[in-house]
C-alpha cells in the first residue's frame, strides 16, 4: 500500500504562486515514478506533470512554462511549483504514484492524495 498527502493548496490571487507538496508513505519501493494531475469542477482529471524516480521530468504541452515538478527522495515527497497563477488553473490538486513504461508514458496507479484544493481569484 501507499499513503500520499498533498497540501499547499490554497487561495491565491491571479499571477501569484503555490508549492504543492505529496508526502509518500508505505511501499513505494513498487513504483517509478510520481504525477501531478488535476480536477477543475465539471471537467475530466488531467495530468499536470511527472517525475521518475531518477528526476526525469515530463509535462503536457499544456503545462509547460509554469509549472515545475521536483522531488526529493529522502523526504519521500514530490513538489509541484506553480507560478504565474491564472483563474483557469483553478482546480483539486492531486498526487499519484505510477509509473513510466518503456515507451516512456506514465501510466497511474490506484494509489492517490485526498487532493488540495487551488483557488486562483482576485
Amino acid at each position: 500500500q501507499v499513503q500520499l498527502v498533498e497540501s499547499g493548496g490554497g487561495l491565491v490571487q491571479p499571477g501569484g504562486s503555490l508549492r504543492l507538496s505529496c508526502a509518500a508513505s508505505g511501499s513505494i519501493f513498487s513504483i517509478n515514478a510520481m504525477g501531478w494531475y488535476r480536477q477543475a469542477q465539471g471537467k475530466e482529471r488531467e495530468l499536470v506533470a511527472t517525475i521518475t524516480n531518477g528526476g526525469s521530468t515530463h509535462y503536457p504541452d499544456s503545462m509547460k512554462g509554469r509549472f515545475t515538478v521536483s522531488r526529493d527522495n529522502a523526504k519521500r515527497a514530490v513538489y509541484l511549483q506553480m507560478n504565474s497563477l491564472k483563474p483557469e488553473d483553478t482546480a483539486v490538486y492531486s498526487c499519484n504514484a505510477g509509473y513510466v513504461s518503456s515507451a516512456g508514458n506514465y501510466i497511474p496507479s490506484r494509489f492517490w492524495g485526498q487532493g488540495t484544493q487551488v483557488t486562483v481569484s482576485s
